[in-house]
């Protein structure tokens, strides 16, 4: 009896709760732009939202993909003009991944450079550090909360595998600062490494507010057979959030078996991670798809674990799921857009509301949903 109670108070409280607004960031064919895609969002200490995404010249991967940029100074409701922060000219400018150190301040915007002649696919695509083939990562930083960009800082050397990696792509979306355990203050940027279609995914992290950086191992058991013989990854696109203890749950799209997300935990900060392993409640059509903590556990209230992406068997419902256990389970989701949807971020704001930026209707718009705190599940009386 007092089980029915309760489902039907959450009912009547979930009904009650504001439902969603949208907002249009960005639009493909508008602002120079045949396409815009890969969107990265950061709320920062100030409130103001930034939105970050790849301008393409044409549909496709790499298309001389400039990284643009919008803000928003009330909640994510209006946006700023379209800014270009990096065109490199025929070169392509790719997955855009975003964080601020809590201390400083400090913003860090990463991309990879392809070279103008290469595609993510290319056999050409070279290992090492140095040369006419091979991908490099860069950094933009921002001191005034995204008003002003400093030059753009090649970090290649120091956050990508020499010997083996061809492709590297940082996220794309968010990278995450740590806030409690041993590694406290920990920036953390998510990264995959080729050879193309045999992906690896590992941290790139920095204990000095974004000073210096380095890299940890690969995820292991990231390969299984493909059926031909010969072995492909069950994994690549990927975000990062932190457990109540300090530790970190890699969330991953699926690339061979079940179609559902990847997950591993780190228990030292990045460095290295436990096998790859499923998270059967999380559909997965195989695309990128956001995860924020946005509580941790007090008192007798739990803490609050998200994540937002397609609930199908294609690119479309986008859902945001609720974990109260660290994402070993998801026993709440709602659907928060019906239609084509694909790669998504989530963010959150003082008052306990929540955004979500996502690619719509066919990769035509990026738009910025504004969720109530209780839409999701509401507050415990």
């Amino acid at each position: 009896m007092f089980k029915h109670i309760c489902l039907f108070l959450w009912g009547a409280s979930a009904a009650l709760a504001a439902e969603p607004e949208f907002f249009e960031v960005f639009r493909s064919g508008a602002e120079g732009y045949a396409s815009i895609r890969i969107p990265a969002l950061l709320t920062t200490r100030a409130g103001t939202v930034l939105g970050f995404a790849e301008g393409r010249v044409r549909p496709a991967d790499q298309a001389e993909n400039d990284i643009v940029m919008k803000r928003s100074s009330d909640g994510g409701r209006s946006w700023s003009a379209l800014r270009v922060l990096h065109d490199d000219g025929a070169n392509s400018l790719n997955n855009p991944t975003v964080v601020q150190d809590r201390e400083s301040g400090r913003i860090f915007l990463w991309y990879q450079r392809i070279p103008a002649h290469l595609k993510e696919s290319s056999r050409e695509t070279a290992t090492g550090l140095e040369g006419p083939d091979v991908y490099r990562n860069l950094v933009l930083t921002s001191d005034d909360d995204g008003m002003s960009w400093a030059a753009p800082q090649d970090l290649t050397a120091s956050t990508k595998r020499p010997s083996r990696a061809t492709t590297i792509a940082s996220g794309p979306g968010m990278g995450i600062q740590l806030s409690r355990g041993p590694h406290r203050g920990r920036l953390l940027i998510p990264f995959n490494e080729g050879p193309y279609g045999r992906w690896q995914n590992y941290a790139v992290f920095s204990d000095d507010g974004g000073k210096t950086w380095g890299y940890g191992e690969d995820v292991p058991g990231a390969l299984v057979p493909d059926g031909k013989g010969g072995e492909r990854s069950q994994i690549n696109e990927v975000q990062f959030a932190e457990l109540s203890d300090g530790s970190v749950r890699l969330d991953s799209r699926q690339f061979a078996g079940a179609k559902v997300r990847r997950t591993a935990v780190s228990r030292d900060g990045g460095r290295t991670w436990s096998g790859v392993g499923e998270m059967g409640e999380l559909a997965d059509p195989s695309c990128m798809a956001g995860t924020f903590r946005q509580s941790f556990a007090e008192g007798s209230r739990p803490g609050r674990l998200l994540h937002s992406g397609p609930d199908s068997t294609q690119r479309a419902r986008g859902t945001i799921y609720l974990s109260s256990d660290d994402g070993k389970s998801w026993p709440v989701k709602r659907v928060l857009y019906e239609g084509p949807f694909a790669y998504s971020l989530l963010t959150g704001f003082a008052d306990g509301s929540l955004g979500c930026l996502f690619e719509a209707d066919n990769y035509q718009r990026i738009v910025f949903a504004r969720i109530s705190a209780d839409w999701i599940q509401p507050t415990a009386p």
